[in-house]
């Protein structure tokens, strides 16, 4: 008995030392040339950059992996005990591998295989973060002994909770969701303090096949998944009976994140994802994990989308109907031939329609949704037909002036739920060829509010706001005028507007320039040079002042970099991009203080760290903790004056004239206080109207992007102004109108709004005039300064307009 007994024992020892001899030889095979596992301890996994809005929400994500990284203290215990109870119940007490849960297994895949059901794996969390960090996906037991011994690695090196903070972060739960706090996002739309037991239980049971588990394409599938971890959760007594029976009870319910929650500006957002790549490379922008804080506000981002819209679509509506896509005949099937048009990019809210039929005062449509719907004979009354060489075909008296049966038109909805006979009602529909852009700058900050730089991003990403460059015309002319001002010119000075000859060199033509009119008007005021938009007075007065000093403040503006010295570049033959334009114009409007355009408030480091912020103002006493008792902030303005305040002054109300009676007048209606200038080029090429309110400047380019001419009748004032038009009035209409400022040492005195002289007893058109000290005309007895208070408004009194 006793020898039986050291034989055993025996065996036994010798098993034991051919099992460690065996482990040694097993370690030192697959131990040797393994990944650094000690990289871990420092790693940080790549996190998507995220866009904010003005007003917080969600601009746009730029990311390799979507994924939000979250410390651990920041995740909710349920999250944790969720994904414990699903993936590994032991994982604070084994040491990288959990023997237990191999000898679990075994006895299940014994099981498992013997009535051919899915075997199960025993890979606890430690072993996940080796293989997804460390090493490949590929199924081997090779790689399934090196998980093993990297997991051992990695115990020592890393705490437990640092390893699962690696493993939740990391790990891919489907629907484009890397880590738990995207996967919160992705299928609740919540952040992970805010997930029920259902929920977390849900992610929980996402791990081991997402796809699977869809809760979108599979939902009885997730349901059951969810189920299966909720027990497992009550099972560890993680969560009680109730929690348990509420949870199972309840139906998985996702929510996708509404695109409303989204702020839609695309042209907006690249241009923001072009300036981060350029400031931190694409590294940072797509793995960085940056937090930005943009100056885009979304409601004015809306308005300024539908009026460009609005305004392309009008101006396309007055050059007639180029015809429909293209006709199919009388097919069997209408909705089935319909099927295999291609659609137009930028349909939108547009919808795609096959003619069936037309009688004399309407025409019937099916719809690409199956729908049939109706064009009334009004809402195809626009549509003449477009004859090249800008030409209109004959008005419309009936349908079949328009189209024919099988015509592939796009139509869109009148008013959602205006049905005749439950037939909903449609207008006739053509995608502009025409393209713009708006832009919209704080005046004071150089903050970009909203950007439209097209009809459509989806049909073209070229911004027009900042990539082209455009010759500005008469827009440009205020900076000459500017230059007169600021170089002793008041806007009384007289100029000849008469016939003027420039010799351009040996064998050139001579240079004639003229008026739009093609008439001539002898000496006028300097102001009646910017309402009229007076091409001779210009050039005179450039010549006067010197080219050299209008292309050093085209300069200081930012309008051109190195405007050549050439008489005609004083018309605004020089090229320059909208922002750029409109940004000096907010200069002016400003006081004439330098400012810097930024689409980008606040940029901070994943760690919360702020790298760039554009307000660069120190205010020691703008601390909140601080802020009972405390004195009033001091924010020191160092912006460069790069013109005076009192030429700037004068300037906003000479181009506020221009609005009340110059080229820009069709906007003086919305009765606010607006200033402005429109801009055409030679044969109509490019149109613009660039103006601002006390506090915003608004620029707008309409143009072809191959150019060519609008039309003989089109100028800024009837394209781009209506488009500025629409969009004040959209955001201003219910605000309290605001003034212009007006510098203390400036005098507004009566005068004659034609002649520049001092207003006499019985002058029908007299206006303020803005005067610098001691330019004022001699004899002037009714003056008002900045420091005075301004008689009040009315229709018939106030700057730039008649009494």
């Amino acid at each position: 008995m006793f020898r039986s007994l050291i034989l055993v024992i025996s065996l036994v020892f010798m098993i034991i030392i051919l099992g460690l001899g065996f482990g040694a030889f097993i370690f030192f095979k697959y131990g040797q040339g393994l990944p650094d596992y000690k990289q871990l301890v420092d790693y940080e996994p790549s996190v998507m950059t995220r866009v904010h809005a003005g007003d917080g929400r969600l601009l746009s994500e730029y990311a390799e992996q979507k994924r939000v990284f979250v410390p651990f203290v920041a995740i909710p215990n349920l999250v944790v005990n969720a994904f414990l109870s699903a993936e590994d119940k032991n994982f604070y007490y084994h040491p990288g591998i959990d023997p237990m849960g191999i000898a679990r297994a075994i006895l299940t895949n014994i099981k498992n295989y013997t009535s051919g059901r899915k075997l199960v794996g025993a890979s606890t969390i430690t072993q996940q973060v080796a293989k997804n960090f460390l090493l490949s996906a590929d199924v081997s037991l090779d790689r399934k002994i090196k998980e093993a011994i990297l997991a051992f690695r990695i115990e020592r090196a890393l705490t437990k909770n640092r390893i699962l903070e690696l493993y939740l972060n990391e790990i891919y739960l489907g629907f484009g969701s890397y880590g738990i706090a995207t996967a919160a996002l992705n299928y609740f739309n919540k952040s992970l303090n805010n997930l029920t037991v259902s929920e977390a239980a849900f992610l929980a049971a996402l791990p081991k096949a997402p796809n699977n588990y869809n809760p979108f394409n599979y939902p009885q599938a997730a349901k059951s998944r969810r189920d299966w971890v909720i027990g497992r959760m009550l099972e560890d007594k993680l969560i009680s009976h109730k929690s348990a029976h509420v949870a199972t009870s309840s139906a998985l319910i996702t929510r996708k994140r509404k695109e409303t929650e989204y702020v839609k500006a695309e042209y907006f957002a690249e241009e923001v994802r072009r300036e981060l790549a350029s400031k931190y490379g694409n590294q940072a922008v797509y793995r960085g994990g940056l937090v930005v804080r943009s100056t885009i506000l979304p409601e004015y981002q809306r308005f300024s989308d539908i009026s460009l819209r609005n305004g392309l679509i009008k101006y396309d509506r007055r050059h007639g109907w180029r015809g429909p896509i293209r006709n199919i005949g009388i097919p069997k099937d209408w909705l089935r031939a319909l099927s295999k048009i291609p659609h137009p990019k930028a349909l939108g809210n547009w919808r795609l329609a096959v003619v069936t039929n037309m009688t004399n005062i309407e025409v019937s449509i099916t719809v690409d949704d199956g729908s049939e719907g109706l064009i009334p004979l009004n809402e195809l009354k626009w549509a003449r037909k477009w004859i090249k060489g800008e030409r209109l075909g004959p008005k419309i008296s009936l349908p079949k002036d328009v189209l024919k049966i099988g015509d592939v038109i796009i139509v869109e909805p009148i008013i959602v739920g205006e049905v005749i006979n439950s037939v909903l009602k449609y207008r006739l529909f053509q995608m502009p060829e025409i393209e713009g852009a708006l832009v919209v700058i704080d005046a004071h900050t150089g903050r970009v509010l909203a950007l439209s730089g097209g009809f459509s991003y989806e049909r073209s990403q070229f911004n027009r706001a900042f990539q082209a460059k455009r010759q500005p015309g008469s827009a440009f002319k205020p900076f000459v005028y500017l230059a007169a001002l600021d170089n002793g010119f008041t806007p009384s000075s007289l100029i000849l507007d008469a016939p003027f000859v420039i010799e351009q060199g040996f064998g050139k033509p001579k240079w004639r320039p003229g008026n739009y009119t093609g008439k001539f008007y002898g000496l006028s005021t300097m102001r009646l040079g910017i309402e009229k938009s007076r091409n001779l007075m210009t050039v005179r007065l450039a010549q006067t002042v010197g080219m050299e000093v209008v292309s050093k403040y085209a300069k200081d503006f930012g309008i051109f970099e190195n405007l050549p010295i050439q008489l005609s570049m004083a018309l605004g033959a020089g090229e320059t991009t909208l922002l750029n334009l409109t940004s000096a114009y907010a200069m002016i409007v400003n006081g004439g203080k330098k400012i810097e355009t930024t689409l980008i408030d606040r940029i901070q480091d994943k760690h919360g760290n702020t790298i760039f912020r554009h307000d660069r103002r120190k205010c020691d006493k703008c601390r909140t903790d601080f802020w009972t008792n405390q004195g009033i902030p001091d924010l020191t303005n160092e912006r460069k004056q790069i013109i005076s305040p009192t030429s700037a002054f004068q300037m906003v109300s000479m181009l506020e004239g221009a609005v009340q009676r110059g080229t820009g007048r069709m906007i003086r209606d919305l009765g606010i206080p607006l200033a402005g200038k429109t801009g055409t080029t030679n044969k109509s090429l490019d149109t613009w109207f660039i103006g601002f309110s006390p506090d915003l400047a608004v620029g707008v380019f309409v143009g072809f992007d191959k150019p060519r001419s609008l039309g003989k009748r089109e100028q800024g004032a009837s394209v781009a102004a209506p488009i500025f038009k629409e969009f004040m009035r959209s955001i201003l209409s219910d605000k309290p109108a605001v003034p212009f400022r007006i510098p203390s040492e400036v005098s507004l005195v009566r005068v004659n709004a034609n002649t520049g002289e001092l207003a006499e007893l019985g002058d029908e058109e007299v206006i303020l005039e803005a005067f610098k000290p001691g330019t004022a005309p001699v004899g002037s007895e009714q003056q008002f300064d900045g420091s005075e208070e301004m008689p009040e408004k009315s229709n018939k009194i106030g700057l730039g307009t008649l009494y």
